[in-house]
């Protein structure tokens, strides 16, 4: 099981590759929340998104990188995963489901990884991505069962708590959980009077229903937020969260657009989706935190067209 020594082993062995990332408070949203808010600011990460932290952590400590790596995403995961491949000169194919973004498919192949639409649902993705990883002997990575990832994630809390130690509770957007169980484990180690509540859109709530229900479930993804449209809960972050995680909240895909907006206009950020859903979940619990020192996690800016196209049109 993943614990802090792994999140400051990879803090440390990350470093020279990825300066920390700015935490800033903004006395506008401060005032439309009606608490004191800090952004994590994990959206200008060099690919858009914290899981890149996850990726480079993975592939530096793999010992036989020469195989080369097959994985599985949407988006974000991808290109975690294509940019460690790049930075270590590994070879590296994504395979992804039916009618990916194709601003993703051209992020993921300008890092040099080779990009496969395989499989109707991710569930189906993956099937191919095990069968390709064995029949020419490359490491499969999953995007959430990998210790090294939920240590590399968690290098983003060990910043923030390094930097905010007397923080109240911290809000963590969930599609697969690492960022969640991550953030469980910084926190009990360096800030143990923060709580951790975790955020998915009510559209697509398998791992929130899968940690109320205390196991493992599928439930049908119907959210256009698509960091966090996941299908199926995974066991290594499902573990970790439910013997640390404080509270799950589930959001409406309109509250995350509206959080968008909020950010996009209050904080001067442009949010993904799931970029947004952390603020979502804070404003849903608005009442509870007022007054509070509150952390939220803008986990990425990788909006796509049709993304940017409905937020702009709410302006």
């Amino acid at each position: 099981m993943t614990g802090i020594r792994d999140i400051l082993d990879a803090r440390r062995l990350i470093a020279h590759q990825l300066p920390e990332t700015p935490m800033w408070s903004y006395p506008v949203l401060d005032a439309a929340v009606g608490a004191e808010v800090s952004v994590k600011h994990e959206n200008v990460q060099p690919t858009g998104a914290f899981k890149v932290r996850g990726g480079i952590t993975l592939l530096a400590r793999m010992a036989d990188r020469g195989r080369g790596v097959v994985t599985y995403s949407t988006g974000n995961h991808a290109q975690s995963i294509a940019y460690a491949s790049r930075l270590y000169g590994v070879p590296c194919a994504v395979l992804m489901p039916e009618n990916p973004n194709p601003a993703k498919v051209a992020a993921v192949e300008a890092l040099g990884a080779t990009v496969e639409v395989r499989g109707a649902t991710m569930v189906e993705t993956a099937g191919h991505a095990r069968d390709l990883a064995e029949r020419t002997g490359r490491r499969l990575i999953g995007p959430a069962d990998e210790p090294d990832i939920i240590a590399g994630v968690g290098t983003l809390y060990a910043e923030m708590f390094a930097a905010r130690p007397d923080l109240d509770a911290v809000f963590v957007p969930v599609g697969s959980g690492t960022g969640a169980a991550a953030a469980c484990l910084a926190a009990a180690a360096l800030a143990p009077g923060c709580r951790v509540i975790a955020v998915q859109s009510a559209q697509a709530p398998a791992a929130h229903d899968s940690w109320r229900l205390n196991a493992l479930v599928n439930r049908p993804v119907k959210t256009v937020v698509e960091g966090l449209a996941t299908g199926s809960a995974f066991a290594t972050p499902q573990a970790v969260m439910r013997a640390r995680l404080d509270d799950f909240v589930l959001v409406g895909d309109d509250d995350i657009l509206r959080a968008q907006r909020m950010l996009l206009g209050e904080a001067h950020t442009l949010a993904e989706g799931a970029g947004a859903a952390a603020l979502a979940g804070l404003l849903a619990r608005r009442e509870e935190f007022a007054g509070r020192r509150v952390a939220v996690v803008c986990t990425g800016g990788n909006a796509g067209p049709a993304e940017l196209a409905r937020l702009l049109a709410t302006l």
